[in-house]
């Protein structure tokens, strides 16, 4: 069992939002404009931001397409953590991170839906990590299964959404929230039971 996590702390993590990765994804300005409201509303309020960048041999690291989008770029004084997996925990220091900042509670929003932002929810849960997912702040593409089967992205956010909100851990909080009424001071326990 996961050691779940005793504090009240929470970081807001923003994952891949990449001119290579958000370039053709569902529903794209709407979701950087609510992760740059979302952003601005946990500054104000001193909650830690964490940017996660992906590189992979698709998506070489200082490359056009690995760069920020124009509309969300991160400041020099807050976390860049790089990877190269799916899972923003896989051999990076976003755990010591965490840690170091003391975060028991993660705000998760970015992109993919599908790929990073369901292996880094399912990461953080696993490592005792309480989750809100932003339900309008994560976004993917189209999933072609094959020339006529094809997974829309809205169906995907949706689901995702849905089982982010029903999933249960032992110990730990997991939920669903807007990024406009998300609670960015961790609600509920403040000691591991």
């Amino acid at each position: 069992m996961a050691t779940v996590r005793s504090g009240n702390r929470t970081a807001l993590l923003v994952v891949d939002v990449q001119v290579g990765i958000m370039a053709s994804a569902w529903n794209r300005e709407k979701v950087i404009a609510q992760l740059a409201h979302v952003v601005s509303r946990a500054r104000q309020v001193g909650v830690p931001v964490i940017w996660v960048q992906h590189h992979d041999d698709e998506l070489p690291r200082d490359s056009a397409a690995w760069q920020w989008v124009d509309e969300l770029r991160p400041p020099s004084d807050e976390p860049l953590i790089h990877k190269h997996f799916n899972s923003a925990f896989e051999q990076t220091d976003l755990e010591g991170e965490l840690d170091r900042l003391g975060v028991t509670r993660i705000v998760l929003a970015g992109a993919m839906s599908n790929w990073c932002i369901r292996s880094t929810a399912h990461a953080a849960l696993d490592r005792g990590y309480d989750l809100t997912l932003l339900q309008d702040a994560h976004t993917t593409q189209d999933l072609r299964l094959s020339e006529d089967r094809v997974i829309a992205a809205r169906d995907i956010v949706t689901e995702l959404n849905a089982a982010m909100r029903w999933l249960a851990y032992p110990g730990r909080v997991n939920t669903v929230a807007r990024a406009a009424e998300v609670e960015l001071v961790a609600p509920g326990r403040t000691e591991a039971p």
